[in-house]
C-alpha cells in the first residue's frame, strides 16, 4: 500500500481525485444556520431567548455532499427534487455559485423544497426546525427522467446514492441508477436510510453508521467488535456489495473488502465542535478516491482523514487539499 502519510504520494492521488466527475443524488435540501446568544429565559416559557448575530444557508442533504466534493475540486452534477418556489431557486443558485451542475434537478408540482433550520448559541444546538411535505412520486417520474440521467452517465465515473428517507430514492429508481451505472461500467456508492430498506445488489459500496448497520443487519445493537464484524457479514451477504464501509463515530470506521481482513482506521479528529454532515464527507471523499483507483483501505484513510477536519468547524463543512494533506502530516 501506498503510504498516505507521505505528501510526496498523497498530492499525485489528490490530483487524481479531482479529475473525477461525479454524481450525486439524492434528498436535496436547504440547511439554513441561525447563530446568536443567550442572556435570558422566556418570560412567555422556559425557554432561552436567542439574540441573533448572524445567519448563514448552505445546500444540504445530498446537496451537501455535492458541496463537499466540489470545495475539494472534483466535477460534480447533483440530482434530485426541488421545489418551484423561492427555496429551490435559492438551492440552485447556491449549487451553481459552487461550480456543482443543477442538470439532474427536478421539479414536481405541489413540492417544497426541504429546508432544516438550525439555531446555535454558544456554540450548541438550541433546536432544529423542520420544513418538510411528504413525497409520492408519479408513477410517470421514472420513465421521464431515465433519458437525462443515461445523458448524465456517459460524462461521469461514479455515482453517490444518498438517502435520507424523504421519498425520492425508491426502489425502481435505485435498480434503474444501478443498471446504468453496470451498463457504463461506473462505481455505486450508496449511503442509505435504515428507515428505507432497499435492494443495494449491485452497488459498489454501501455506508451505515454504526447503529444503522445493526439494525439492517436484523441484530441488537453492540459495541463490541465480533458482534460488529458479524454485521458486517450478515450486510455483505444481503447486499453483495465488494466494499462495506461501517462509521464508527469518534471510533472511526471500519472498511469490509472479501477476503481482506476487516481494515479499522481510528478518527482522526483533534477536536470535534460539530458532526453535521460529517458523514457526507466521509461518503464523498471514499467515493471520489475509489474513483481514483486507490485501494479500498487507501479510500477510507482518505475518508477518515477529511471526516477528522469537518468535525473541527461549525456546521455542516468541507474541506480543501490542503486541509487535508495538513491533517496527515499531523498525524
Amino acid at each position: 500500500m501506498i503510504d498516505l502519510l507521505d505528501t510526496r504520494n498523497l498530492n499525485p492521488l489528490i490530483d487524481r481525485m479531482r479529475a473525477q466527475k461525479i454524481l450525486v443524488l439524492g434528498d436535496v435540501m436547504l440547511d439554513e444556520f441561525i447563530y446568536g446568544k443567550v442572556s435570558r429565559i422566556s418570560p412567555e416559557a422556559p425557554v432561552p431567548v436567542v439574540q441573533v448575530t448572524h445567519e448563514t444557508i448552505y445546500p444540504g442533504g445530498a446537496a451537501n455532499v455535492a458541496r463537499n466534493l466540489a470545495e475539494f475540486g472534483v466535477s460534480v452534477v447533483v440530482s434530485g427534487l426541488i421545489g418551484d418556489g423561492y427555496n429551490g431557486a435559492k438551492l440552485v443558485d447556491l449549487l451553481r455559485d459552487s461550480g456543482i451542475s443543477t442538470d439532474g434537478l427536478f421539479s414536481v408540482p405541489g413540492y417544497s423544497t426541504i429546508v432544516k433550520t438550525r439555531i446555535i448559541a454558544r456554540q450548541q444546538q438550541v433546536v432544529r426546525v423542520d420544513r418538510e411535505n411528504a413525497l409520492r412520486l408519479p408513477e410517470s417520474f421514472l420513465r421521464d427522467s431515465l433519458p437525462r440521467l443515461e445523458r448524465i452517465f456517459r460524462e461521469i465515473d461514479a455515482v453517490i446514492i444518498e438517502d435520507y428517507g424523504k421519498g425520492f430514492i425508491t426502489q425502481p429508481l435505485v435498480d434503474a441508477v444501478i443498471d446504468l451505472a453496470q451498463a457504463h461500467n461506473r462505481i455505486v456508492a450508496v449511503d442509505p436510510n435504515p428507515n428505507n430498506p432497499l435492494n443495494w445488489s449491485g452497488a459498489t459500496v454501501v455506508k451505515p453508521n454504526r447503529q444503522e448497520a445493526f439494525l439492517a443487519a436484523g441484530l441488537p445493537y453492540s459495541e463490541a467488535d465480533p458482534d460488529l464484524h458479524r454485521a458486517g457479514e450478515l450486510l455483505l451477504e444481503r447486499w453483495q456489495t465488494p466494499y462495506l464501509l461501517i462509521t464508527l463515530g469518534e471510533s472511526g470506521m471500519v472498511l469490509f473488502h472479501p477476503p481482506l481482513a476487516p481494515y479499522h482506521t481510528p478518527t482522526r479528529a483533534r477536536e470535534v465542535y460539530d458532526v453535521s454532515g460529517a458523514g457526507d464527507t466521509v461518503i464523498a471523499l471514499f467515493t471520489a478516491a475509489l474513483a481514483a483507483g486507490l485501494s479500498g483501505a487507501q479510500a477510507a484513510e482518505v475518508a477518515n482523514h477529511a471526516a477528522g477536519v469537518v468535525v473541527g468547524k461549525l456546521g455542516t463543512a468541507t474541506l480543501t487539499p490542503e486541509e487535508l494533506v495538513a491533517s496527515f502530516s499531523q498525524r
